[in-house]
């Protein structure tokens, strides 16, 4: 099932049929640990909209309401390598090589909702640096119990040269406005995802494509449930939480994003993320 946050309630979408809840409140709803079964509720108790497709086309926006943004960085092995290209220079290099191996994940916050881009919005890069790419990133929606209940396309936009110089700079690599995007649905299955599941990102520039990649999740150094644990340590979560997961699609040191640029992020069954930069 696929859960859709709309600008007036939310969007039920199971075996091609779409039904539409305007009562209920986004942060109330998705913070239910068997969320997967109060969905299976409302679709035997209710119809399905006849212009249900019209409605998610149009009132689509990203599936966050008060929750925090996380991400999880080098969780890869293509990761660590990147990042190490990236920091040589400034002798940060074996930083990456040392949290790879490490007990515990390197995990930061990203975005409110206020900085966060949904499904065929903008997302930004920094006038302040010179190197920049997206990074596509299976995204878990956590309720403040600590259960993964949804799961997500997340764009961890990234600003390498800022995080290049010194990796004490990531915090102004990874957060600024139009940072992120989410989308364009919570899927849920109380049966989890398949770890053979494919992320895969095509970047377009003037309708040419300038970069394509794939990964699949079950190359991810940690487990989702070992990274929810880390985060759930020591900050709770009223309203739940979503978290990124690391990416394994790193671009060339040549590449970069410009305006403009085109940003499809597939993941199936959730579906595709797009988004253009500006």
């Amino acid at each position: 099932m696929k859960l859709y946050k709309l600008r007036n309630g939310i969007g039920i979408e199971h075996d091609n049929a779409v039904y539409v809840v305007r009562d209920e409140h986004w942060d109330n709803f998705v913070n239910d640990d068997n969320l997967a079964a109060t969905m299976k509720r409302i679709i035997q108790q209710s119809k399905p909209n006849n212009d249900g497709r019209e409605i998610l086309r149009a009132e689509i926006v990203a599936p966050i309401e008060s929750q925090e943004l996380w991400a999880s960085g080098v969780t890869y092995d293509r990761s660590k390598i990147g990042r190490q290209e990236e920091s040589k220079k400034s002798g940060g290099g074996d930083f990456y090589e040392r949290v790879y191996e490490a007990e515990r994940p390197e995990l930061f916050f990203k975005a409110t909702r206020q900085r966060i881009a949904g499904p065929g919005q903008s997302v930004r890069i920094r006038k302040d640096s010179v190197w920049n790419v997206p990074e596509p990133e299976l995204t878990l929606f956590i309720t403040s119990n600590g259960t993964i209940v949804g799961y997500t396309i997340g764009n961890d936009m990234s600003s390498r040269s800022i995080e290049g110089e010194n990796p004490l700079y990531l915090p102004q690599a990874k957060t600024y406005d139009g940072c992120a995007s989410l989308g364009p649905c919570l899927f849920v299955s109380s049966e989890g995802l398949n770890s053979k599941t494919i992320i895969q990102m095509e970047i377009r520039r003037n309708n040419v494509r300038m970069f394509e990649g794939s990964v699949a999740i079950s190359q991810m150094k940690r487990t989702q449930e070992e990274l929810v644990s880390f985060l759930y340590r020591e900050c709770s979560f009223p309203n739940g939480s979503l978290l990124m997961t690391g990416t394994g699609i790193v671009p060339p040191r040549d590449f970069t994003l410009h305006n403009g640029d085109w940003i499809g992020i597939t993941v199936e069954p959730i579906g595709r993320l797009e988004n253009t930069v500006a």
